[in-house]
């Protein structure tokens, strides 16, 4: 458990410097380009290439690579695994390239219409520039997924730093210059290109050290069926749920010139601490997930399995807790600045608080995907992601006519807590030593102690707001204040409560 838990603290601090670089790079752009129409198409054009990176570096086919390399890593030793590595990457990048080409000559020929509104006009030219963004970052998480396999998580978690450092450096230059949003969002578009390759660069260089030779030779491998037989459904289950994304920011953008941003910055939000630490122990458990999968451990699976869902809850619960009951101070401690005004903090408050609840349901289904995945199942995410667009596009239409882009957020966050029953459900049917009366326990400590500290948060930023400071210094005390010693009060009920994963983290602490 000591292994384990240090594992995630060494991904959970390289993605804190990501988050708050991340943090500090939305700062700035919104300062400069507000919510308005330069952002909105943005932030469309930037979903194109991450849709590919969730669909083909982070998602289906790292989910087939790992078990298979782990497999080939544990039988036949490191280098034929990098042989199989090798002809992945090599195949993955011949398609990337013919993908963006493609892509590019679609997108161009969609900007030529006459009759193409001016807003969409500006989202296909902004792709246009982003597209080959994909081949970078696709490639990169590839590589990533065999580092961590190997044991090294440190290079493959900071590497997002580098696009942040890039794009803060490209926002700077843009509000520096004073040029407007349009000269702006260019700068921006130089800045992913650049952090995208830094991406690719930095993992492969240390891959590099650890024995892996690039080799474009093309050859078969007896593995590549089986990539290809798990790679199928896991890819149009992962094509589903990007789907959704998509779905939802195509709706938004046709509300209103803001409803893209502020939809996006909440979910930015609520991604903080899902990257920030249910991430981390999804990437420090799936390799040993996928490896007591291979050997038929059925109890050290189970094991694994229940002492990461009971982390990625314990944490997220009280992260969702904290972003429904400071959502507002939040914003306008990291946010309200320059063209990002007060209305807009009013505007994306709710949507905060929706994502805040259902950021413990994200976390499960993102769990429970790789626990299904490591048992190479790959059909029961294909239809639960199914059933999830279909609940997400209802519901998105109907709440949006009421609730504008609150609707739509609202409508994610049902798809969520449908997708994770449903994961849940299939996981337990495939793996029979698990069961919910085991999570119980720890889930009511979890709960209890989540619930007192929402309340002292509530109490704290009510006291706060009785002392009549300026509005931003009102928020940037009860933030610096109260998030702190929330967290510590939370942790301290879980200690007296006997929280089991805990005690590794103390262990973790007195031997540092």
């Amino acid at each position: 458990m000591l292994k384990k838990i240090k594992n995630i603290a060494v991904v959970s601090l390289s993605t804190v410097g990501s988050r708050v670089l991340g943090l500090l790079r939305d700062s700035l752009i919104f300062a400069a380009l507000g919510t308005g129409v330069w952002h909105s198409a943005f932030i469309l054009a930037f979903t194109l290439p991450n849709l590919f990176r969730r669909l083909l570096g982070e998602g289906a086919l790292t989910s087939a690579v790992v078990p298979i390399f782990s497999a080939v890593l544990v039988r036949e030793g490191r280098l034929r695994a990098f042989d199989f590595l090798n002809q992945v990457v090599l195949r993955l990048a011949l398609f990337l390239v013919f993908l963006a080409v493609l892509g590019m000559l679609l997108l161009d020929s969609f900007a030529q219409w006459d009759y193409l509104p001016a807003r969409w006009a500006r989202g296909i030219q902004l792709s246009l520039l982003l597209l080959p963004y994909m081949i970078f970052i696709c490639l990169s998480a590839i590589v990533a997924a065999a580092l961590n396999l190997l044991g090294r998580f440190v290079v493959a978690a900071s590497s997002p730093i580098l696009l942040n450092l890039s794009l803060i450096t490209a926002a700077s230059a843009g509000l520096w210059l004073g040029h407007g949003p349009e000269a702006t969002v260019y700068w921006l578009c130089g800045g992913v290109l650049i952090g995208g390759c830094l991406q690719l660069l930095l993992p492969a260089w240390d891959l590099y050290r650890q024995g892996w030779r690039a080799s474009l030779r093309m050859q078969s491998h007896g593995q590549m069926s089986e990539l290809w037989r798990l790679f199928a459904p896991g890819l149009m289950g992962a094509a589903i749920l990007q789907v959704n994304i998509i779905v939802s920011r195509l709706l938004a953008y046709t509300l209103d010139d803001a409803s893209v941003s502020v939809l996006f910055l909440a979910s930015r939000l609520m991604e903080l601490p899902l990257g920030i630490f249910t991430i981390a122990v999804v990437t420090v458990f799936f390799p040993l997930l996928a490896q007591t999968a291979q050997r038929d451990d059925s109890q050290c699976f189970t094991d694994d399995f229940t002492q990461g869902l009971r982390l990625v809850v314990g944490i997220s619960l009280p992260a969702g807790v904290g972003l429904c009951v400071l959502g507002p101070q939040i914003l306008s401690s990291l946010f309200e600045w320059g063209a990002f005004s007060a209305a807009d903090v009013s505007a994306t408050a709710p949507l905060v608080a929706i994502y805040g609840i259902g950021l413990p349901f994200y976390s499960i289904a993102t769990f429970c995907t790789r626990g299904l995945h490591a048992k190479k199942e790959m059909r029961a995410p294909l239809w639960v992601a199914a059933i999830c667009l279909i609940v997400n596009l209802l519901l998105g239409v109907t709440l949006m006519q009421f609730l504008g882009a609150s609707g739509l957020a609202a409508a994610n966050v049902i798809a969520a807590v449908v997708q994770s029953v449903l994961l849940w459900r299939a996981l337990v049917n495939r793996a029979d030593d698990i069961r919910l009366a085991q999570l119980l326990p720890a889930y009511g400590q979890i709960l209890i102690a989540g619930l007192v500290m929402g309340i002292f948060c509530l109490l704290g930023a009510y006291a706060i707001n009785c002392l009549n400071l300026s509005q931003k210094l009102s928020a940037v005390t009860t933030v610096g204040l109260l998030v702190p010693l929330g967290a510590l009060l939370y942790f301290k009920l879980l200690q007296q409560f006997g929280f089991e994963e805990m005690k590794g983290l103390k262990k973790m602490l007195s031997r540092s």
